[in-house]
């Protein structure tokens, strides 16, 4: 019983070792490859902002000492104005609220290509 569970084992870890293996030569492209890419392709781009915890504070300076002039909720739609620092200046679509909010909280999705 041992020895089918050893022999199983190691055919699991070799199958899961050959990628690994063949990886590097199947990363190498072709100089030619590289140059002919497009410059810009659709997943390349900055998506939208989101919001990455269940509310934010908006506020009427950048600072956190500030006076709370509203809240974003995840899922809100916001347009970013301007940063300073790690601070954004925004308006809420929802609501119209303008001010600013950390960007600790609010950040930009990036898309990914798997081609």
């Amino acid at each position: 019983m041992r020895t089918a569970r050893f022999t199983a084992s190691i055919a699991v870890l070799g199958a899961l070792a050959l990628p690994v293996i063949s990886a590097p030569g199947a990363m190498a492209a072709p100089s030619s490859a590289l140059v002919s890419a497009p410059a810009s392709r659709p997943c390349d781009r900055l998506g939208p902002w989101v919001i990455g915890t269940k509310a934010v504070t908006i506020r009427s300076e950048a600072t956190s000492r500030s006076t709370a002039r509203g809240v974003l909720y995840r899922g809100h739609k916001f347009t970013v104005h301007k940063t300073h620092g790690n601070w954004h200046y925004i308006t809420d679509k929802t609501t119209g609220v303008k001010g600013w909010v950390s960007g600790t909280y609010v950040y930009r999705e990036v898309y990914m290509c798997l081609d």
